[in-house]
């Protein structure tokens, strides 16, 4: 069953994604919290949404996702943050209703792409993409500034035009 998520989720989706992230040979990057976890899916203004796969024993896995808009298309589409099947459920076909739920989600909310990342080692996960007609674009390279490079190219501006604008 794919059901979206509740705010009765959180520590089971904050266990969800240390496991993820421990899969993904980085768990120290994964230091979100319960609180955190808790307002950007369900405060005032949500950041993202979650689904979560369920059997008979529980969760058994989820999928984070985010609202994204195109310059080229002039709209809107979806971004899936993360996607993780427990091991021990792996196989039973829950990382495809969840994507088929999203691809739904997408249709429902007329967005026209939907989008995500896969490590290029992740090769069962790069299958199950292919065998869904997955385009995988290998000419782009993702770009990321944190940490102090970040605060370094932020103290370089001059001026912030209309500040009450960014969100």
């Amino acid at each position: 069953m794919i059901r979206s998520a509740t705010v009765n989720d959180i520590p089971e989706l904050r266990a969800m994604i240390r496991e993820l992230a421990a899969y993904e040979r980085a768990v120290e990057q994964a230091r979100a919290t319960e609180e955190q976890l808790r307002e950007a899916l369900f405060g005032e203004h949500p950041a993202a949404f979650a689904l979560i796969a369920q059997d008979t024993g529980g969760a058994v896995g989820y999928a984070l996702w985010f609202p994204r808009f195109s310059t080229w298309t002039g709209t809107r589409g979806m971004h899936l943050e993360d996607l993780y099947v427990r091991p021990q459920a792996r196989g039973a076909g829950h990382g495809k209703a969840l994507l088929a739920a999203l691809a739904a989600t997408c249709r429902r909310s007329g967005y026209d792409r939907f989008e995500w990342w896969v490590l290029a080692w992740n090769t069962p996960a790069i299958d199950v993409y292919e065998s869904l007609g997955v385009e995988l674009l290998d000419e782009w390279k993702v770009c990321r500034l944190s940490g102090a490079p970040l605060g370094e190219l932020a103290a370089q501006t001059t001026a912030v035009v209309n500040p009450a604008s960014e969100a």
